[in-house]
C-alpha cells in the first residue's frame, strides 16, 4: 500500500534552499535512512512527511486512512503523568481497549519504569525525549517517522530498540546519527546533500559505497571539463595571427571556468590542526577513593573510584542512564566535588569540557566571530577548522540565530576544540551530530595528542575513538576492560547467551569484573589480565587497537620527516623535530614488539 508519495517538493529557508524538486515514493514494508549534514533539511522534509509543515512547492500525497505515528526532534507532550502520556496516544488512534502493559514495558525498557507516575512538568530535556519516543512506538501506525531516536538512550535501550524496529512491519523513516542502527534496520537511504535528494538501495556499508562512487565520477567529469576549458583558454588567449579582436566575453567566461572550483562534495583528510595544542605533562588527572553522593544519607552513587588518566588517553565511560557517567565527568572537570577521596589535576593541564547542553550561544552574533571571539581576525587555524565542520564561508558571516538545531550543536563542538585543550572531556557529543560531522571528528581526535575521556551511546564512535571503558554498573564502583567498546560488547554478550536462572533482563549487561587501579595508557599498554584469562575476541580486538595504533604513529612519522625537508635551514627546529622522530620511532618500535606478542596469544588462543 502507498502510504505517502512527495512529487516535485521543494522546501527553502531564509537564505537558501533546503532542497528541491524531491520526489519519494513509501509503502508498507519500506525502511528508509535519511541522511545529511546539519541543517540540509532532514528534520523538516520528516514534518512534510508527517503532515506537520507544508513544502514550498510540489505535491504532498497520502494513502486514505493512513496512520502516522512520530517522534520530533523536540517534541511537546502536554500535561499530566508519563503513563497517562504515553497512552493518550494509543487513544488518539481509536485503540481505546489496547493492551496498556505495553506501555509499562515499553517505558521499562528505555528507563523510565521508576518514573511511570511521574508528571512531565519534572522531567529533563532526555527523559522527555524518551518518553515521546515510547508513545511513538506504542501508536498503533502504518508509517512510523522517528527523528533520532537513540539520542538519551543507553547502550542497552538502543539494542532493544533494534530489535523493535527490525520486528516492526509497517514504513519506516529514520533519522540518525547510530551507523549501526542504519546498517541493521534499513534497507534504502535517503541522502541530502546541497538541495537534491540521493536514494541509495541497501544499508548505511551501500550508501558509503555509492557515495563515494558519485563523487569519483563527479571528480572525473570536473577533471575532464577543466582540462577542455584550460585548452580553450590558451586558444583564446593565443589567437589566430590574423585576428585583431579577441572574444573577450569568451575569455573572461573561460577564465572563470578554469579558475573556479566545484563545490566540494567531502573532505579528505585534516589538516596539521594540532600545533597549538599545549604540551601535556605525565601527570593529567588522579582519582583517589573518590566517592559522590546527592544525598547525604543515601547511598553513593559513586564509590572508591581510582583513575589515572595517561597523557594519551582514549578512555570511554559506559553503562545505564542514571548509573553516574555525567557526574564522573563533572567530577573529572571541577564541576563538582567528591564527597570522598581527592583528584588532583596536573599543571599542564588545560581542559575542554562538551557536555549534553553546550556553551550558550548568542543569536546576534556571526558563526566566525563566535570562534574568535569578536577580538580578532580569524587565523588559518580557525579557518581550517570551520571548513574542516562543515561551515562554509557564506554560514561563517550567518548569524547564529539562522543556523539549524544541529548546526549549532557542531558550532558548540567547534569552539571547545578550537580552544585548543589538551584534556577533552566529552559528555553524548554525538546528539544531533550528523554521520558526516562525526566521521570528521573521529579523524580529528585519531590525530589529537592530547587526553580524551567520553561518555557515549554510540557503538562506531566508541569503536573508533576508545582504546579502554570504564563500566558503570550500579554498585559505585568502576571497572576498567582494556581493549576498547568491542572487547566489552563481546563479553556482555557472552553473558547474555548463558542462561541465568532467576535474573533480571540487564544482568548480563552490567555485570562487571573489577579491575585492579592502575594508569591508563594509550599505545603500547601493560596488559592487565594473565593472557590465559582472554578470549580470542578480546586479543583480536587488542590487535586491532594496536594495529591502530601503529598507524597513527607512523602517519605522525612521515608529517615530522616532511617538516625536517622544509626545515634545513633552521638548525634548532631541526634538533627539535629530530629529537620528536626519535621519541617517534621508540614508540613504533615498542607498539610493533606488543603487535608480535598479542599475535603469539591470538595463534595459542585459536589452537
Amino acid at each position: 500500500m502507498i502510504l505517502v508519495d512527495l512529487e516535485g517538493v521543494s522546501v527553502s529557508r531564509p537564505g537558501r534552499p533546503l532542497f528541491d524538486d524531491l520526489s519519494l515514493t513509501l509503502a508498507t514494508g519500506d525502511r528508509l535512512g535519511v541522511v545529511g549534514q546539519n541543517g540540509v533539511g532532514k528534520s523538516t522534509l520528516l514534518r512534510v512527511l508527517t503532515g506537520q509543515a507544508q513544502p514550498d512547492s510540489g505535491t504532498v500525497r497520502r494513502g486514505r486512512g493512513v496512520r502516522v505515528a512520530w517522534l520530533d526532534q523536540r517534541p511537546r507532550l502536554g500535561s499530566g503523568r508519563v503513563r497517562d502520556v504515553v497512552e493518550r496516544g494509543i487513544d488518539e488512534q481509536g485503540s481505546v481497549d489496547a493492551d496498556r502493559w505495553e506501555v509499562e514495558a515499553v517505558l521499562d525498557r528505555i528507563g523510565l519504569g521508576a518514573r511511570l507516575d511521574a508528571d512531565v512538568s519534572t522531567l529533563s530535556g532526555g527523559q522527555a525525549k524518551r518518553v515521546a519516543l515510547a508513545r511513538a512506538l506504542v501508536e498503533p501506525s502504518d508509517l512510523l517517522v522517528l527523528d533520532e531516536p537513540t539520542n538519551h538512550l543507553d547502550i542497552d535501550g538502543i539494542d532493544w530498540l533494534e530489535d523493535r524496529l527490525a520486528s516492526y512491519r509497517g514504513g519506516l523513516v529514520l533519522v540518525t546519527h547510530d551507523r549501526h542502527l542504519l546498517d541493521r534496520v534499513t534497507s534504502r537511504i535517503l541522502e541530502l546533500d546541497r538541495g537534491r535528494g540521493y536514494v541509495h538501495e541497501g544499508g548505511y556499508a551501500s550508501y558509503l559505497e555509492a557515495r563515494f562512487t558519485r563523487e569519483a565520477q563527479a571528480d572525473a567529469a570536473e577533471s575532464s571539463r577543466r582540462n577542455l576549458a584550460r585548452k580553450e583558454l590558451a586558444w583564446l588567449r593565443r589567437g589566430a595571427p590574423a585576428r585583431t579582436r579577441k572574444p573577450k566575453a569568451r575569455i573572461e567566461a573561460a577564465t572563470a571556468v578554469v579558475e573556479g572550483r566545484r563545490e566540494a562534495a567531502g573532505r579528505v583528510g585534516i589538516p596539521d590542526l594540532h600545533l597549538g595544542t599545549p604540551r601535556l605533562g605525565d601527570k593529567v588527572i588522579e582519582l583517589h577513593q573518590v566517592g559522590f553522593g546527592f544525598d547525604p544519607d543515601g547511598p553513593p552513587l559513586l564509590q572508591g573510584v581510582e583513575l589515572n588518566l595517561d597523557n594519551r588517553e582514549r578512555l570511554g565511560i559506559v553503562g545505564a542512564n542514571g548509573m553516574g557517567k555525567s557526574t564522573l565527568l563533572d567530577l573529572m572537570a571541577g564541576r563538582r566535588r567528591p564527597t570522598q577521596g581527592h583528584i588532583e589535576v596536573g599543571p599542564t593541564v588545560e581542559l575542554g569540557y562538551y557536555d549534553q547542553l553546550g556553551v550558550t550561544l548568542d543569536p546576534a552574533q556571526r558563526v566566525r566571530d563566535a570562534v574568535t571571539g569578536g577580538a580578532r581576525v580569524p587565523d588559518w587555524r580557525d579557518a581550517a577548522l570551520l571548513e574542516q565542520f562543515w561551515f562554509s564561508t557564506d554560514t561563517q558571516f550567518a548569524p547564529i540565530g539562522l543556523l539549524s538545531g544541529g548546526e549549532r550543536r557542531r558550532l558548540q563542538l567547534l569552539l571547545t576544540l578550537a580552544a585548543r585543550p589538551n584534556v577533552l572531556l566529552m559528555d553524548e557529543p554525538t546528539n544531533d551530530l550528523d554521520v558526516d560531522t562525526l566521521r570528521v571528528l573521529e579523524e580529528f581526535l585519531d590525530e589529537w595528542p592530547g587526553a580524551l575521556v567520553v561518555v557515549s551511546h554510540d557503538r562506531a564512535f566508541l569503536e573508533r575513538t576508545v582504546a579502554d571503558v570504564v563500566v558503570l554498573d550500579g554498585s559505585g564502583t568502576v571497572a576498567r576492560r582494556p581493549g576498547g567498546y568491542g572487547a566489552w560488547e563481546a563479553e556482555r554478550r557472552a553473558l547474555r547467551s548463558q542462561p541465568r536462572a532467576g535474573s533480571g533482563r540487564r544482568d548480563g549487561a552490567r555485570t562487571a569484573v573489577p579491575r585492579s587501579a592502575g594508569s591508563a595508557t594509550s599505545g603500547p599498554r601493560a596488559d592487565p589480565e594473565p593472557a590465559a584469562a582472554r578470549s580470542a575476541s578480546t586479543v583480536r580486538q587488542l590487535i586491532r587497537q594496536t594495529e591502530k595504533d601503529l598507524a597513527r604513529l607512523e602517519r605522525r612519522r612521515d608529517r615530522l620527516t616532511e617538516q625536517v625537508e622544509s626545515a634545513r635551514a633552521d638548525h634548532q627546529e631541526l634538533a627539535r623535530l629530530g629529537a620528536e622522530l626519535a621519541a617517534i620511532g621508540a614508540e613504533i618500535e615498542a607498539v610493533e614488539h606488543h603487535w608480535l606478542e598479542l599475535s603469539t596469544e591470538a595463534e595459542s588462543a585459536t589452537r
